[in-house]
């Protein structure tokens, strides 16, 4: 039922491999056949993603600057990394904050993660409750009336959401080669010698 529903969904914000993608478009599936409201059950799953979410920001809060400060302090070069790149991942959280938890929410793997970034940087939580709540409800919506469309297919939403997970997962590997390669060839400039 809904309260199902709701802890499944928080489940799967606080660990990954419970796929939202199964078990909202099965909930469609139900109101289809008159077993579920649709209105309830997105609530349900929004409900869930956000009390997940809010797990995961305090998370961010209390324990990631401590411990991920230190980490690209000591151990960040070994990654093409420097502080300095934690202080602008967060400045751009200041200033992008709305935004990238918006968006963030709508993207599988960085849906459940990003919270912890927002925590991180103290962003205020009424406004993350208020993008987070948005961006959830976008992506419950989406499965479940995907659900709702597709019947007794309703494993199809299974598929299309791979399918975008796997074009997502190529933009960031092609985003990590891109830093990589520009980092690497910032670290060779200063050996070459100057012309004179």
């Amino acid at each position: 039922g809904y309260p199902g529903i709701t802890l499944v969904m928080l489940a799967e914000n606080l660990f990954p491999p419970i796929p939202s993608e199964l078990v909202m478009p099965f909930a469609g599936f139900l109101v289809g056949r008159g077993e579920m409201n649709l209105f309830l059950a997105i609530a349900a799953g929004t409900l869930g993603s956000v009390l997940g979410a809010i797990v995961l920001y305090y998370i961010g809060m209390l324990a990631g600057e401590p411990l991920v400060r230190p980490f690209f302090r000591n151990y960040g070069r070994f990654f093409l990394l420097s502080e300095q790149d934690l202080d602008k991942a967060l400045n751009a959280f200041t200033t992008h904050g709305e935004i990238i938890v918006l968006g963030g929410r709508v993207i599988p793997i960085i849906r459940s993660l990003i919270s912890l970034p927002a925590g991180m940087n103290r962003m205020p939580l009424g406004r993350f409750l208020l993008f987070t709540t948005i961006g959830s409800t976008i992506w419950t919506s989406l499965l479940t009336i995907g659900g709702v469309i597709l019947g007794a297919n309703w494993e199809f939403v299974i598929e299309i959401v791979d399918q975008y997970q796997k074009l997502v997962l190529a933009v960031l590997a092609i985003a990590v080669i891109v830093f990589v390669v520009q980092r690497l060839r910032g670290l060779r400039k200063p050996m070459l010698p100057q012309s004179e």
